[in-house]
């Protein structure tokens, strides 16, 4: 038998981290690749309405993913400098070191 949580019973709350104001500079270089995202998303539903060739959709998939993967990168590397730092400095580095290694993990698929 696995263990589940009891219906009803409560999560704890996810970890509070210290705010790292992105500077405006890497907000608006964020939101820049966010939005060409969006447009190849939408650009792959396009082509799938035109019943455009496979090979043509999958390639723009591949781009999609590999924009999602930069991104992430981008936000990994703030978190690292930003949250993780001060997290040491703080004195409370061990959670925020497993906690970044686990969510690299996630993207070592």
């Amino acid at each position: 038998m696995t263990s589940s949580p009891r219906a009803g019973a409560r999560r704890p709350a996810p970890p509070r981290h210290p705010l790292v104001a992105h500077d405006a500079t890497g907000k608006a270089s964020l939101a820049r690749r966010l939005n060409r995202v969006e447009g190849q998303v939408r650009g792959i539903g396009k082509m799938l309405d035109d019943d455009r060739y496979c090979v043509d959709i999958l390639t723009q998939v591949a781009a999609v993913q590999s924009a999602l993967d930069a991104l992430a990168r981008k936000l990994l590397e703030h978190h690292l400098h930003g949250c993780v730092q001060s997290a040491v400095r703080s004195g409370k580095g061990d959670r925020a070191i497993a906690e970044a290694l686990a969510v690299i993990r996630k993207f070592g698929r």
